[in-house]
């Protein structure tokens, strides 16, 4: 049996479990547990539209704690930007479109103290230089969940265009509305990413047994288990502080959805494969989950402890996203070394009808064209391996000039009303306007930051906001837009001007300032969670081969798959689908993905050629011969998985897309590339040594 003692002595436990009579007892504990994660789970915490995205130690968080202890503190203002179609506005109707707005959103407005002490009415309209554009603030409560946001921008879109004269638009932008748009994006996702999943799925695994029911068994046992993780990650926000956003939740079902189908594959290819040895389905499925288990838990071991590892990253998102899916991935396996087994065995060998297989039959893989391909691979394996370490590098050239960083008008694939409110509002005012910088300082020192924040180039307006007790809250308009590298710099020389004030221990925030500490505390967690993901991988090969060499040399081949799949989803970003920047986070998940899961499809190639040596065979031999059984089932997975990631543009949300792009290309790229040429041409290079210290005959 493959790998280290660990993980076979589980594949023989798990083998008890698919007896007789036993196997009845596994589905019916497992039916009751899903149905119990059904009725009990509860609904997932609602999370505030003003949730922390930031490490506590960040200043722009440090801005919004100390917010927190103003009057001011309960207010964030949705901005409605009307525009002439030409000529000057109307203000006449510009002031009834406000009152109506303003009188629609009253059950979610702030106190008259906490908006500044005077009637919302009572705020002029501000209009732009040319009088084609003006701008209305309408405040709300900065503590609303997302649903009561939703309805309160909803309701304000509505009333202020009602009534409008021809000619004159109202656009509703600012913080609330931006947060709403991006609950639209989420609206019905569950269903929409459930149904798209398990349609992809269903298509391939028919495609995969060309059998008219095998495939419901995996797909029934998959998705049962994906809802149950839906479910427990809802009972887990209520509990703990991990986030049960559209994100997390979309990105968590894809990980179990991708990850269990290709257990179920694994499986299922090897129980085929013991069903033409032995007549006894129990005993076939005995052996299969023997000689599959071992590597099944080895490289789910491996996913759920590199996204656990997530749990040393300050970016809140990303720790949540990691205990989510480490939780979903413990689920995924659960129910394909479980429940998968004992449900596969109820029906017999007729469920692979009308390709059903008998004893004695030999295994069309032997001599399929994998076996071709590895032969063609080790024969000449010095240009077989440099062609292929060749498109790589190509590939990864693509990546030059690559940039990290979106702003908020850039992360939707389809331009929602928030982006385009913002965007006639930079037209026809500062571009910071809708999003000024916070500084909060001591309100002895006002005078002071004042002036020294006025004097920053960039800045066109700083005036007071707000104050309470010893603290003044100042608010500064930018002239670059939100997002963008000049907004970064002028928050920084921001920083620096108002931190040189004596006493004043003046800090700043708002929406630019989260932004750039966003992207620090993302520089810093890859920095940390890069090599801390390779370091638990190779660990994880290293007790599963007892091989250093292997260990390195897989290791590698998946960090090469990922520069190689960044460069070349870069350069379709750029050249092909016109995406923006990737978001601050996506090259540590992409990364997280690629590693985690790529190094699955190694692990399965790797353990067989390992049981093939056990027996005796050469090096090479044992690659070709593990090439050959696996090359298929592995090849549907991958395809498969990187189906399944794809699936996450039917979201137009960018983030969401590039994660899909890069992890699928960054999967077909391991399957057809890097796990069939590359690995068994080095395998075939180094021979016996790719095995040391500890050969896998020496037992």
């Amino acid at each position: 049996m493959a790998g280290g003692h660990g993980f076979s002595g589980a594949g023989r436990a798990l083998g008890r479990l698919v007896g007789p009579r036993v196997k009845w007892l596994v589905v019916v504990v497992a039916v009751l547990v899903s149905a119990a994660a059904f009725a009990f789970a509860g609904e997932p915490k609602a999370v505030s539209t003003t949730a922390a995205s930031l490490p506590a130690s960040a200043e722009a968080a440090q801005v919004t704690a100390l917010r927190e202890k103003l009057p001011s503190s309960g207010v964030t203002p949705a901005i409605v930007v009307y525009r002439a179609a030409s000529g000057a506005v109307d203000t006449q109707a510009v002031e009834a479109s406000r009152d109506r707005g303003i009188a629609a959103v009253k059950q979610w407005a702030p106190s008259a103290a906490a908006a500044g002490g005077a009637p919302t009415t009572a705020i002029p309209p501000q209009v732009s230089q040319d009088k084609s554009t003006a701008l209305v603030i309408v405040p709300l409560k900065a503590d609303l969940p997302d649903g009561a946001n939703s309805e309160a921008v909803t309701a304000l879109r509505a009333a202020v265009r009602d009534g409008l004269p021809q000619g004159l638009t109202a656009t509703v932008t600012g913080g609330p509305a931006f947060g709403a748009d991006i609950g639209a994006v989420f609206d019905g996702a569950d269903i929409k990413l459930l149904g798209a999943t398990a349609g992809v799925v269903a298509i391939l695994l028919l495609i995969t047994y060309r059998s008219p029911w095998l495939w419901l068994v995996p797909l029934t046992v998959v998705g049962t288990g994906d809802q149950v993780a839906s479910k427990a990650l809802a009972a887990l926000s209520r509990f703990t502080e991990v986030s049960a956003d559209g994100a997390v939740t979309g990105i968590t079902s894809v990980l179990v959805f991708g990850a269990g189908t290709n257990y179920a594959l694994l499986i299922i290819a090897r129980y085929r494969e013991e069903l033409r040895r032995t007549e006894d389905r129990h005993e076939a499925m005995r052996d299969a989950l023997g000689s599959a288990a071992p590597a099944i838990l080895a490289s789910g071991g491996t996913v759920v402890l590199a996204l656990l590892s997530l749990g040393f990253a300050d970016d809140p998102f990303a720790q949540s996203l990691g205990y989510a899916g480490a939780m979903g991935i413990a689920i995924a396996l659960a129910y394909a070394l479980l429940v998968l087994p004992a449900a596969m065995v109820l029906f017999g060998r007729r469920l692979f009808w009308p390709f059903v297989p008998r004893v004695g039959t030999s295994d069309p893989s032997h001599a399929g064209v994998w076996r071709r391909v590895g032969d063609v691979v080790t024969g000449r394996p010095v240009v077989v391996g440099l062609a292929a370490v060749a498109v790589l590098v190509t590939l990864a050239l693509g990546g030059l000039g690559l940039s990290v960083g979106q702003s908020p008008n850039e992360q939707f694939l389809e331009k929602p009303e928030a982006v385009v409110g913002q965007e006639q509002l930079a037209a026809a005012f500062p571009a910071g306007t809708s999003e000024p910088a916070t500084i909060i300082a001591k309100a002895s020192a006002a005078e002071a930051v004042t002036t020294a924040a006025q004097g920053v180039e960039g800045v066109q307006e700083v005036r007071k906001a707000g104050g309470g007790g010893d603290l003044v809250e100042l608010s500064a308009v930018l002239a670059a837009a939100p997002g963008t590298t000049q907004a970064f710099d002028q928050v920084r020389a921001l920083r620096t001007a108002v931190h040189d004030v004596p006493g004043a221990n003046a800090l700043v925030g708002g929406s630019d300032a989260e932004a750039l500490d966003a992207r620090t505390t993302t520089e810093r967690d890859r920095l940390v969670l890069f090599p801390l993901i390779l370091g638990i991988v190779v660990l994880v090969l290293l007790l599963l081969l007892r091989s250093v060499v292997a260990a390195v040399v897989l290791v590698t081949t998946v960090v090469a798959t990922y520069v190689a799949s960044m460069g070349a989803s870069w350069f379709a970003f750029q050249h092909l689908l016109d995406y923006p920047p990737l978001d601050v986070s996506t090259p540590l998940l992409a990364f997280l993905f690629l590693v985690a899961l790529g190094v699955d499809y190694n692990i399965f190639l790797t353990t067989r050629a390992r049981e093939e040596a056990a027996g005796g065979a050469h090096a090479r031999e044992a690659i070709v011969s593990a090439l050959a059984v696996t090359g298929g089932v592995i090849t549907s997975a991958g395809i498969l998985l990187a189906a399944v990631f794809a699936v996450l543009g039917v979201l137009p949300l960018v983030q969401l897309a590039q994660i899909g792009v890069i992890v699928g290309f960054g999967v077909l790229l391991d399957t057809l590339l890097v796990r069939s040429v590359l690995v068994p041409a080095v395998v075939s290079l180094l021979g016996e040594r790719f095995w040391w210290p500890s050969h896998p005959a020496d037992r």
